[in-house]
C-alpha cells in the first residue's frame, strides 16, 4: 500500500472514530458533521425502510442518547477501512448495550457499515447501516 493510500485510509478512520466518540458522548453536532444531505441510513429501530436525508438522520439520535444515558456503552472494538481517491467504505464491530444486556451476552456486537464519498475535498458519509447479530 502506498503512503497516499495509507493517508487516505487514516483520514477515513479518524472520521469514523470521531463520529463514534461523538455518539458515545452525545455530541449531536459532531455526529452529523461529516454526513451528506442525501444520506441514507438503515438502523436497528424502525423505520425499516431506512432514514433519508440529514434532517431525518439528526432526528434519530436524541432517543438513542437518552437510552445511552442509562449506562449503555458505544465503543469500537474492530474497524476496517478501504478507501480510494473518491470513494471509501468502512465496517466496524462495536460494543453497544446496557450493562444488563452485555452481562447476558458479553459477545453482543453492533455491526456498522459506512459508505463515503469525497466531496469538495472532504470525506462525507452517504450510506450508514447498523445491525445486530441475532443468535439462532
Amino acid at each position: 500500500m502506498s503512503t497516499h493510500e495509507q493517508q487516505v485510509e487514516q483520514q477515513v478512520e479518524q472520521l469514523v472514530r470521531r463520529w463514534a466518540e461523538a455518539v458515545h458522548t452525545g455530541d449531536l453536532e459532531t455526529v452529523v458533521a461529516d454526513h451528506g444531505d442525501d444520506l441514507v441510513m438503515f438502523d436497528v429501530p424502525p423505520p425499516h425502510d431506512g432514514v433519508r436525508g440529514l434532517a431525518a438522520y439528526r432526528a434519530t439520535w436524541p432517543p438513542f442518547f437518552d437510552w445511552q444515558r442509562s449506562g449503555a456503552v458505544f465503543e469500537i472494538v474492530e474497524l476496517q477501512v478501504t478507501a480510494g481517491d473518491d470513494v471509501a467504505f468502512a465496517w466496524a464491530l462495536l460494543r453497544c448495550g446496557t450493562p444488563d444486556e452485555l452481562a447476558v451476552d458479553p459477545a453482543r456486537r453492533l455491526r456498522l457499515t459506512l459508505g463515503l464519498e469525497r466531496r469538495a475535498g472532504r470525506w462525507v458519509v452517504t450510506h450508514e447501516h447498523h445491525s445486530f447479530c441475532h443468535p439462532a
